[in-house]
C-alpha cells in the first residue's frame, strides 16, 4: 500500500468517475483502475462498486476512505512541516440546512487558515441529500434539526447509515417575519393568525416526504405556501410580500438582515438543532474546529 494508492482512492470517491478523477489526477484510466484494483487485492477487500453507471463505495470502502484521508492529510503535514510543501491541499466539507450561524462557523474556520492553498466546500441543501452526502464521505460534517415529527423517521435513516446527531441547541419554534409585519410586534404568534400570510418554505426535490421538511410547521399545515432553494430568495420573499418561515430562535443580523425579526410560535414542539457525522470516524482538524466554531456561534446568536 502507497500514499499515491490513497490518493487515487481518494480522487475517484471525490469525483464518482474513474474518467474525472483521472483527469484531475493527470494519470491514465489504465493506471488508475489497475492500481486500485491492486491495493484491493491487497486488503482484500473491494473498495469500490463498480456498474455501467459509474462508481460507488462499498461499506469497506467508507471504511477504509476515512483511515486513508486521515493518513494523508498527516502525510501532507509533515510534508510541509519539513520541506515547506504540501503533498495535499488542506480539504474539508459540510453540508447544512439553510442556518445562518452554520455559515458564519464556516466562514470562521475560514479565517483560521494558514495555509496558502486550499479546498474547502459548503453546501446549503435538502435534508436527504445532507445525510447522503455524510454517509458517502462527500461531506465531514451535516447540521440538521430533529424534532417531534421527524425524529423516529431521521433517527432511523441515521442508524442505518452509521451515523450520529450530536444536538447543538434546544429551541422553540419561532417565526421569522419583516420588522414591518403585522405580527412583528406580537409577543407569541398563535398559528392561526398566520392564515392570511404566504409560508415561504424550503423545497425538498424528489424526498419530499414530511420528515425531511426543513420547517418545523410544514407546508400541508398552510393555506398559501411558496416554496424556494435559497435563503436569499426566502429572505426577499419574507420582506417583499409580508411572508413567514418557521425556524429555531437562532437570527443573525449580519446574514439574515437587519429588517428579519424572530417571534415565538405558540406550537407544542422543540426544535433540537445539531450536527451529523459518521459514527466511530474521528472528526479532522478542520471538522474539530468546524464543531468548535458552532457551538460558538449557536452559543453567541440564541
Amino acid at each position: 500500500m502507497t500514499l499515491q494508492q490513497l490518493r487515487y482512492v481518494d480522487g475517484v470517491a471525490t469525483c464518482g468517475s474513474l474518467s474525472e478523477a483521472s483527469r484531475r489526477l493527470f494519470v491514465t484510466q489504465p493506471t488508475l483502475t489497475e492500481s486500485i484494483r491492486g491495493l484491493e487485492e491487497e486488503l482484500r477487500i473491494a473498495i469500490f462498486s463498480r456498474s455501467s453507471r459509474g462508481v460507488t463505495l462499498t461499506r469497506e470502502g467508507e471504511e477504509f476512505l476515512a483511515s486513508a484521508r486521515q493518513i494523508l492529510a498527516d502525510a501532507a503535514r509533515i510534508q510541509a512541516k519539513y520541506t515547506g510543501k504540501a503533498v495535499r491541499l488542506p480539504q474539508f466539507a459540510v453540508s447544512c440546512q439553510h442556518y445562518a450561524f452554520a455559515v458564519e462557523a464556516f466562514m470562521d474556520v475560514m479565517r483560521t487558515q494558514t495555509s496558502e492553498s486550499y479546498d474547502f466546500t459548503l453546501r446549503e441543501t435538502v435534508t436527504s441529500e445532507i445525510i447522503e452526502d455524510v454517509a458517502r464521505h462527500r461531506s465531514e460534517i451535516g447540521v440538521l434539526y430533529l424534532s417531534r415529527r421527524n425524529e423516529t423517521a431521521l433517527q432511523k435513516i441515521l442508524r442505518k447509515e452509521e451515523l450520529v446527531f450530536e444536538e447543538l441547541f434546544v429551541s422553540r419554534p419561532h417565526v421569522f417575519v419583516s420588522r414591518t409585519h403585522p405580527l412583528a410586534k406580537a409577543k407569541r404568534i398563535q398559528p392561526k393568525q398566520l392564515d392570511d400570510f404566504p409560508f415561504i418554505s424550503f423545497e425538498q426535490g424528489e424526498q419530499n416526504a414530511l420528515y425531511f421538511a426543513e420547517e418545523v410547521m410544514p407546508a400541508i399545515d398552510r393555506r398559501k405556501n411558496i416554496r424556494v432553494r435559497d435563503r436569499a430568495t426566502m429572505t426577499n420573499l419574507i420582506l417583499g410580500l409580508d411572508g413567514y418561515t418557521v425556524a429555531s430562535g437562532a437570527l443573525s443580523k449580519e446574514l439574515n438582515g437587519p429588517d428579519v425579526v424572530a417571534v415565538p410560535l405558540a406550537l407544542d414542539d422543540e426544535i433540537r438543532v445539531g450536527l451529523v457525522r459518521r459514527r466511530d470516524v474521528p472528526l479532522s482538524r478542520a471538522g474539530t474546529a468546524y464543531a468548535e466554531a458552532l457551538r460558538a456561534r449557536v452559543a453567541a446568536v440564541r
